[in-house]
């Protein structure tokens, strides 16, 4: 691929070029120079020194939002970037300064079509926080009710854009790169794109809260913000004020009283009742956007990042979690090769090895000592390292899950989530022999098997008609072939050659030298530097089939 042909870094070229320094500042565009690209590195002494996970850190804080979300994203996926980078990005605090009050005035009154002294009896134009994309203020509805608004930036969706433009073009780039293609850039980049556009539209975000409300609806011990539609638009999202104390501040939450090991324990089942029993779940439990409210009542903030678990993916965690009680270390194998994207290269019989010690190691201890985010990180780092792509959903509960005993743990740091998750796991096994979930797979099975006969007649009709009027083609794609092919022409022309040459040198065809045929002669030195060049191209690759 050549540079010319990524017209996304050309088509922005100031932030581009301001990318490409930022990069350099912090030893990370080597791999730009070597395709071409982008100055060389040339980070000061104490950045050289720091860790390169640290490096990648403070290069995407100081390249602002779009960047500042792409690490919060990639914390999410160890399977794709490693445990220690992932868990490096964690850090990623958006410190963005807030647009000023008359701005925001003229956001809300452009989105909601009236004035602000209109929708809201009293407005603090000064934020009470400001993140990458919008920003939070105080105000008072007509009715009397507290609430706070969540304004986006202005101009924030174009820079974003041109950001995942560039993002594209570097991702491309990269693919170019064969230390980075483990990494998959193409792929992390497509993926960023669409959450982080789905991110930038507040209904979404407005439908997450409505839907969660209704789960939680009988259930006291937890408090979700009432979102208020009518002045609300996919840039503005006006919701309930929910006052209390961040679960952050443990050491405040101990002063007022409050039983830390019984939050931690009412917390995580909470969490686990949306993961196992709903479905559906807050992705980012995170100790800052937890509050306790009066009453031991948790209270949940940001609803922009959630996840999905459906029936399909449910039974392959069952399945996965069998194969754990029975110690079964191919079943496990195989169940992971299903789910996940591997390479063609994996090597199934190694990867049954592994995971034979993981589970010897993980099964024989005690539920009071087991850690949990332990075991899942060195799993990712296990399937990581065999170069399987997990999919999203998968990486993002594996994620909550880890962050979930993390945050539980700064309450109580004697709390142990296996000993949470003992019921649900028995839950869910006892739900998947259930006959009403045997029903469900059958009449899945059933749908299918209809589609399939519906089209096969006429699909077979098709072919017939291809078959009959000569349109019929097969399309064979020889991957790898055709340096196969040229070495071997070449080789059979070199041998013919020195045949050929010989018989001239062995019968003295003329004109000669002495008694030496001068065009035999030749012809052996070209053939001798035919298969020279040949057995070089060989020695060089290793391999015929490679170039």
């Amino acid at each position: 691929m050549r540079i010319s042909s990524i017209p996304q870094i050309y088509r922005h070229g100031y932030r581009s070029t301001e990318i490409f320094t930022v990069l350099s500042r912090y030893g990370l565009a080597d791999w730009l120079g070597r395709v071409g690209l982008g100055p060389k590195s040339t980070g000061g002494a104490t950045i050289a020194h720091s860790p390169w996970e640290t490096r990648v850190r403070m290069a995407l804080a100081e390249l602002g939002p779009t960047f500042i979300k792409l690490g919060q994203v990639l914390s999410t996926r160890p399977d794709l970037v490693g445990v220690r980078l992932a868990d490096e990005l964690k850090h990623l605090q958006a410190d963005v300064p807030g647009d000023s009050a008359e701005q925001v005035r003229k956001t809300i009154e452009l989105e909601l079509g009236r004035p602000v002294s209109d929708l809201f009896a009293e407005f603090d134009g000064e934020p009470m926080a400001s993140a990458s994309i919008g920003q939070v203020h105080r105000a008072r509805l007509k009715t009397g009710e507290a609430v706070v608004v969540k304004v986006q930036h202005a101009d924030i969706q174009r820079k974003i854009e041109v950001d995942l433009d560039i993002l594209g073009g570097l991702a491309m780039l990269a693919e170019m790169n064969a230390d980075l293609q483990n990494y998959r850039p193409r792929a992390i980049a497509a993926e960023f794109h669409r959450t982080l556009m789905r991110e930038l539209d507040f209904g979404r975000e407005q439908r997450q809260m409505l839907q969660f409300s209704r789960d939680f609806s009988g259930n006291p011990c937890v408090h979700i913000p009432r979102p208020y539609p009518e002045l609300s638009t996919s840039r503005v999202l006006t919701m309930e004020l929910i006052e209390g104390i961040k679960l952050e501040e443990h050491e405040r939450l101990a002063e007022e009283g409050f039983d830390l090991s019984e939050l931690a324990r009412t917390g995580a089942r909470l969490y686990l009742d949306m993961i196992f029993g709903n479905g559906f779940y807050h992705a980012d439990p995170h100790p800052g956007n937890v509050l306790i409210m009066d009453g031991n009542v948790i209270g949940l903030l940001d609803f922009g990042m959630v996840g999905r678990i459906d029936e399909r993916l449910q039974e392959d965690i069952e399945e996965a979690l069998i194969a754990l009680s029975n110690q079964d270390a191919e079943h496990l194998a195989a169940v992971i090769v299903r789910v996940g994207k591997v390479p063609p290269e994996l090597d199934r019989v190694a990867l049954a090895l592994d995971l034979t010690d993981f589970i010897s190691h993980y099964t024989t201890q005690q539920v009071d000592d087991f850690d949990v985010g332990g075991a899942l990180r060195e799993m990712v780092e296990l399937i990581r390292r065999y170069r399987i792509r997990l999919p999203a959903r998968i990486a993002m509960l594996i994620k909550v899950l880890i962050t979930l005993e993390g945050t539980a743990q700064l309450l109580n740091p004697q709390f142990n989530l296996l000993e949470i998750m003992q019921p649900y796991r028995k839950k869910m096994l006892l739900r998947r022999y259930s006959p009403k979930r045997h029903l469900r797979r059958l009449q899945r099975f059933y749908s299918d098997l209809e589609q399939l006969l519906r089209i096969l007649p006429q699909g077979i009709v098709d072919i017939l008609e291809q078959v009959q009027s000569g349109a019929f083609d097969v399309h064979l794609d020889h991957r790898g072939l055709e340096p196969s092919v040229n070495r071997l022409v070449l080789g059979m022309l070199a041998s013919a050659l020195f045949l050929g040459s010989s018989l001239l040198l062995s019968n003295k065809v003329p004109p000669q030298v002495g008694d030496v045929s001068l065009l035999g002669v030749t012809g052996c030195l070209a053939a001798i530097f035919l298969g020279l060049r040949l057995w070089r191209a060989i020695n060089k690759s290793g391999r015929l089939d490679r170039r």
